[in-house]
């Protein structure tokens, strides 16, 4: 067995808590192996650097890391799930995904209202189509604006006065310590977080059967469930990183519990659907879903946005 294990990563603050999470869980399950975290610059951070406002699609945060994974130059690469293709490079797979951790979307408003108490015309930051839809539908008076930077970058806009209120993943806010900023987590009702949003995805190569054997322990089996129904969800409807759909997925009782949104940009034209399943298969049960939407005229909505 290698005793040095080379782990991709983004180089963000948030991608580093988010592996060094995972770098510790791997350390007490396998300290025998030394592991070493490998900074690599995706399209995304560059893109996010020239200030560009539109991403071209899913994969801009993960195909240097993936390109660098089938090279061999690292043996596994440690992504937010959320910003995971839904169909993956040949010659790769999700080794394993560890439980996931808050899924909902959070609120920080200067004012530490919370999102039903704001004033009208209360301008709130966002990069998000998603976020920016629900957030319309939820308040049609809000002023929904266009916000780019790291986690620290968009604090300060916020607290600069350029926004009345932000809107960040609960996951990421906590894995950074900043969880005293949030004045509100979002309720799922309102707010639908992204596909496999607060999950983990450890990524090897399929033919690596050391490394898939060594991150085989960290596997969690329901939010493994939950986010192949996402992702199946999102597969289904042909979705990218901008378009407007969020869905939500757990196993309870041995049955799948999932709710589903796709919307317009504007938010006028939003479609929810919720499914109970006790069909075993996680996929089956995300197509389900999204096949509901689409009986209720889900691909006219995405076609609009």
């Amino acid at each position: 067995m290698r005793n040095q294990i080379l782990v991709g990563s983004r180089g963000s603050e948030l991608a580093i808590a988010q592996a060094s999470e995972v770098l510790k869980a791997l350390r007490e399950s396998a300290p025998h192996c030394n592991y070493r975290l490998v900074s690599i610059k995706t399209t995304g951070d560059k893109l996010a650097e020239s200030r560009e406002s539109m991403f071209e699609g899913k994969g801009v945060f993960t195909k240097e890391i993936e390109d660098s994974l089938l090279k061999g130059e690292v043996q596994m690469a440690i992504h937010s799930m959320k910003d995971l293709a839904t169909e993956l490079p040949p010659g790769l797979t999700i080794a394993a995904v560890p439980r996931r951790a808050n899924h909902r979307d959070a609120l920080i408003s200067r004012s530490k209202e919370k999102l039903d108490r704001l004033p009208a015309g209360a301008a709130i930051g966002t990069s998000s189509p998603r976020r920016r839809t629900q957030l319309l539908a939820a308040r049609s008076d809000l002023q929904v604006l266009e916000m780019r930077g790291n986690v620290d970058t968009r604090l300060r806009k916020l607290d600069s006065g350029n926004y009345d209120g932000i809107v960040l993943a609960a996951a990421g806010l906590m894995r950074l310590g900043l969880e005293r900023r949030v004045t509100e987590f979002l309720s799922s009702k309102v707010m639908l977080p992204a596909i496999g949003q607060g999950a983990i995805a450890i990524e090897a190569r399929q033919d690596d059967k050391e490394t898939l054997q060594l991150v085989s322990r960290l596997e969690d089996k329901a939010t493994r469930q939950a986010v192949e129904a996402e992702r199946a969800f999102a597969r289904k409807l042909g979705a990218n990183c901008r378009t407007p759909i969020a869905a939500y997925a757990r196993v309870e009782g041995g049955r799948f519990a999932m709710d589903g949104m796709v919307s317009s940009a504007d938010g006028r034209m939003l479609l929810r659907s919720q499914l109970v399943s006790t069909n075993p298969k996680p996929e089956r049960v995300g197509e389900e879903l999204a096949e509901s939407l689409l009986a209720k005229g889900a691909q006219f909505v995405l076609e609009a946005a």
